[in-house]
């Protein structure tokens, strides 16, 4: 907000005249340099004068000499100005071709496995220096690690399954829900598992981050049910091996059990009616915002989360026409 309404009446061409009649002393010089008349330059003299009540340039034989205030005004004015001219000319395009560049993220193994590959081979494709480092999840964001610049994104789970920070930007990538995938000779009676049959049988419960409770038996939780675990893996794939032959059951991410479980010898039939999903967000420091290579990055992310859900739409079109 400005101090006074007066300053509510400069424009450009006041504050330029200022800088100028400041450095060559006449008013006829400076009409010659900004190309306007003799009474233009009078009347933005006027004006500014008005505006910062104060004479700010007095007519010797000298030329124009500034007055105290004036000289403390000029280096003000002069960045103004230069701050107008970077506006003008925006932030610079991040170009990835120009130099090798490292991106450092923090994401579950859902993102491993179903995003970063599209980004890596994309990046392959296009024959362009990124380097992708990714450390798993654990149960809160690491949010001083965002903030000092140590990470570049957050890839987390959502909704509302983190602490929320007012400094962080939240963008929701895509969204899944759960299936129950078994070995097929242990394959349920039913084309989905009630809550009953859920229940009874033995999990085996993959962590693709690390946190002491899930959405599973958050869930079974609130309807009085609780299911027994009987083996933790560190991965989906794992997780998957842990099943054959047995009778089993581990609950995945539909977008995961499509890409890890659709060969035998694992089926997989629809959870427990009620059963919620969940969506892939992407997180990442308010001050990074307007950084050009973070911004490039997070658009690379997003197109191939977008790429992810397309794919998955034309896997379903495919099978409602067989």
């Amino acid at each position: 907000m400005l101090n006074s309404n007066l300053l509510r009446k400069l424009d450009m061409q006041d504050l330029m005249v200022f800088v100028a009649v400041y450095e060559q002393s006449s008013v006829t010089d400076v009409s010659e340099t900004l190309f306007v008349s003799q009474s233009t330059v009078s009347y933005s003299l006027k004006k500014l004068r008005t505006s910062f009540e104060d004479d700010l340039f007095i007519n010797t034989r000298a030329g124009m000499r500034p007055t105290y205030k004036a000289s403390t005004m000029y280096g003000h004015v002069q960045k103004i100005l230069e701050s107008i001219n970077l506006c003008h000319a925006g932030a610079q395009t991040f170009d990835p071709t120009q130099k090798a560049v490292t991106f450092n993220l923090c994401a579950p193994e859902y993102f491993e496995q179903l995003i970063l590959p599209r980004l890596l081979k994309h990046f392959d494709h296009a024959d362009l220096p990124v380097i992708v480092n990714v450390q798993k999840l654990e149960t809160e964001i690491p949010v001083e690690a965002l903030r000092d610049g140590r990470l570049d994104l957050v890839i987390c789970f959502g909704p509302h399954f983190h602490r929320e920070h007012k400094d962080l930007r939240t963008q929701m990538l895509l969204e899944d829900d759960l299936v129950c995938v078994f070995d097929k000779r242990a394959a349920p009676r039913e084309p989905a598992f009630s809550l009953q049959s859920f229940v009874a049988r033995r999990h085996v419960f993959p962590t693709p981050w690390t946190s002491d409770t899930n959405m599973i038996d958050g869930w079974l939780a609130r309807q009085a049910q609780k299911r027994q675990v009987i083996a933790r893996a560190n991965s989906y794939s794992a997780a998957l091996k842990m099943i054959a032959g047995t009778d089993f059951i581990v609950t995945l991410p539909r977008r995961v059990q499509q890409l890890l479980a659709v060969e035998p010898p694992f089926g997989h039939c629809e959870a427990p009616n009620g059963l919620p999903g969940f969506t892939l967000d992407m997180q990442w420091n308010d001050a990074s915002e307007q950084e050009t290579a973070n911004a490039w990055f997070r658009e690379q992310v997003v197109q191939a989360a977008a790429s992810c859900k397309l794919e998955a739409a034309r896997d379903a079109q495919t099978s409602l026409a067989t």
